[in-house]
């Protein structure tokens, strides 16, 4: 959880992106438009007909305001982000590269935040977008996530709308899934309120969360439901390295209630690709959870149980095993891609499926690891200090 922590600082202080204006956008007038697909992307004509059917045929469609998300999306954090990852624009001909390949092999599920790179991440998605257009690929299956940033100064219902607004604009098109980032210590029905009227407006194409607590679940899908509006699911941090979701009936409860679950972090901070080792730290944030894992001397026996299953399936990367992993546990898996290499290994964790034997196998390799950060130490608020509601667990 500490890039959330440093996510929160690169934000205070300074956000800035034009809004879309005051007038409201009828949810019936934007359904309506022909020329949008499933995704909201605009569509040659002859594809225009059957836009529904050409995004669902990518994994990812809507049905009365729920979505169905499929195995394996690209999260767009580093896309933008220069503390965290280090991004800087000579860069976007690699992203670009990326974002190409998911969407010519059917995978254009991406997700991104307004916190990313402060709204470069949602522009670079659009950029990309139209260039992908031009070049003649089919841009129906691409469809995004984003979310609205709960910070302290954002306090009202109107907050969430202004910030779908300018997510929109930047982005091109209407959300096909908007999320709350994280919970805050108060707001939090506010939040909710103004989650449903994005929907009704027709800025956003169905509802999410991220990284809530199974109360705060169990509320904001009581509250969604009492204006006829699903909640399709809740982002929440899973890999062999942190596994409390799973361990804490945070997964349980989403299950219950008919959430789905999207996995962010799948790699463990990128940990869990073979790159970093005892002798090998990654810079910056990450260095002291490398220390922390690599310290662990659990750790070497989960590499060579995740290497053991590798080799079951054609000499699988770490990675595409770590992300195999977390598909298998019933999660729609979104790990970053900052080049074509990585891309390409994200995709072929598609290929092929572990059997029950493996995952118990990697499960067990990881019980004596301890998550990478403890969810007692987050810093996410644990309570909604007016109602009492308990907001985050794991």
């Amino acid at each position: 959880m500490l890039m959330h922590i440093t996510l929160l600082l690169l934000t205070l202080g300074t956000v800035s992106a034009l809004d879309l204006g005051t007038t409201a956008i009828s949810r019936r007038s934007v359904l309506n438009n022909v020329a949008l697909t499933a995704s909201g992307v605009l569509l040659p004509p002859a594809l225009a007909a059957n836009a529904d059917s050409v995004s669902a045929l990518r994994g990812f469609s809507i049905s009365n305001g729920r979505a169905t998300l499929p195995p394996l999306g690209t999260g767009a954090w580093a896309w933008g982000d220069s503390l965290f990852w280090g991004y800087n624009p000579s860069q976007d001909t690699d992203l670009y590269e990326v974002f190409k390949l998911a969407v010519s092999t059917g995978n254009g599920f991406f997700d991104t935040a307004e916190l990313y790179g402060l709204g470069r991440s949602e522009s670079l998605i659009k950029d990309f977008t139209d260039r992908v257009r031009e070049e003649g690929y089919d841009i129906g299956g691409v469809n995004v996530a984003s979310k609205f940033a709960p910070l302290p100064w954002k306090t009202k219902r109107e907050d969430v709308v202004k910030a779908a607004k300018k997510s929109v604009q930047r982005l091109g098109r209407p959300i096909d899934l908007y999320q709350i980032h994280f919970p805050n210590s108060y707001s939090n029905s506010a939040y909710w309120d103004g989650l449903a009227d994005c929907f009704d407006l027709g800025l956003v194409r169905s509802c999410g969360v991220s990284n809530y607590g199974k109360e705060a679940v169990r509320a904001v899908h009581k509250s969604l439901g009492e204006r006829g509006i699903p909640l399709s699911s809740n982002q929440i941090q899973l890999s062999l390295v942190y596994r409390s979701a799973l361990e804490e009936g945070l997964k349980d409860t989403c299950d219950e209630l008919g959430v789905q679950t999207i996995a962010y972090s799948p790699l463990g901070l990128g940990l869990l690709t073979g790159k970093y080792g005892p002798e090998n730290y990654p810079t910056g944030p990450r260095s002291k959870l490398a220390e922390k894992l690599f310290s662990n001397p659990s750790s070497s026996k989960l590499f060579e149980v995740m290497k053991e299953v590798g080799k079951n399936h054609n000499d699988a990367s770490l990675s595409q095993v770590a992300i195999n992993w977390t598909i298998a546990k019933g999660f729609c898996s979104i790990p970053g891609a900052r080049n074509l290499r990585q891309a390409k290994s994200n995709l072929d964790a598609l290929s092929w499926t572990m059997d029950k034997n493996e995952v118990k196998a990697l499960d067990d390799a990881a019980k004596g690891i301890p998550p990478l950060v403890d969810p007692k130490d987050s810093p996410f608020p644990k309570f909604d200090k007016d109602t009492g509601l308990k907001m985050f667990d794991s």
